[in-house]
């Protein structure tokens, strides 16, 4: 989990699957009582969301739905609630709006049964996300907002910088550039305390885009939309995570088809949009192959 949160995803998915390998229901189910939750069930619910990082959606989805079942079978609730919690989040990776709602108000309905706070402030957060790539903005941004108060009000800092990030992206889709700046001021403030990396590259390339949408007075000479996207790629890179650098690869694409650069376009986004083997149905290899193709690629 630390490793995971300080975006050293390679790491991560090893030691998940070592875990994984070493898990047994029967001997090992009783430590949940010890640690909160069950082992196994984390150790594939953190593989799935590594896998996701990597480049691989497909796996991601498989381990998820077996770190959720497992938590069914074991009818351990708190198991079941981060099970739910994942399942909300990879649906969140993989740009699925609807998805991400009804999950979230899966976990929201079963943590208000069950009294798991924390849970159900994430639900609020990501249902309020749903809603807000969905064309239902200032809905979503208030539930944001709203768990995002109960999250801080209960000391909670752990997520809070990628938390601030969702927020920004939903002020950007409702053109609201200021406020998504300050929450991505707020998200690297955060992010830069706890070490929480994981969203890094994406918070980065969250910044580029609004900073494309703003007005010239509110860009400095330091952080151009070119230098945030590849600020995003770095990390991505350093990271091995090939979605968040397929995603970041996609945005500077895109600036630069607008700059009247195609070819420069073209050689960067190819090799990463072609080096995936799965997950051809994302919405990200989908938008990233419809922009090679406008470019001729």
């Amino acid at each position: 989990m630390s490793l995971f949160y300080l975006g050293e995803f390679e790491p991560t998915l090893r030691h998940a699957e070592h875990g994984t390998a070493l898990y047994d229901a029967k001997q090992h189910h009783t430590l949940a009582s010890l640690y909160g939750y069950d082992l196994g069930m984390a150790c594939l619910a953190y593989a799935a969301q590594a896998l996701w990082m990597l480049g691989y959606p497909d796996q991601a989805q498989q381990r998820c739905h077996e770190a959720l079942s497992l938590a069914r079978d074991l009818s351990h609730p708190f198991s079941v609630a981060f099970g739910l919690g994942h399942k909300a989040v990879l649906h969140q990776f993989r740009r699925e709006g609807r998805a991400v709602c009804e999950s979230a108000q899966e976990l929201m309905t079963f943590c208000a049964e069950k009294g798991f706070s924390q849970w159900m402030d994430m639900g609020t957060i990501l249902h309020g996300w749903g809603l807000a790539v969905q064309g239902q903005g200032d809905v979503g941004i208030a539930q944001m907002r709203q768990g995002l108060r109960r999250s801080q009000s209960s000391g909670t800092k752990l997520g809070q910088a990628p938390v601030l990030a969702q927020l920004a992206e939903a002020y950007w889709r409702t053109a609201q550039t200021d406020a998504g700046l300050q929450a991505l001021t707020e998200s690297l403030a955060v992010m830069e305390t706890t070490s929480e990396h994981w969203w890094a590259a994406e918070t980065y390339r969250l910044k580029g885009e609004l900073l494309r949408n703003a007005e010239c007075e509110m860009r400095s000479t330091e952080w151009t939309p070119e230098a945030c996207f590849q600020k995003a790629i770095d990390i991505a890179c350093q990271q091995q995570a090939k979605s968040w650098e397929l995603r970041a690869a996609t945005s500077l694409a895109r600036l630069w088809q607008c700059q009247g650069k195609p070819n420069a376009a073209c050689k960067l986004l190819a090799p990463v949009c072609h080096w995936f083997t799965e997950g051809f149905d994302t919405a990200d290899l989908l938008e990233a192959k419809g922009l090679l193709e406008a470019l001729g690629g």
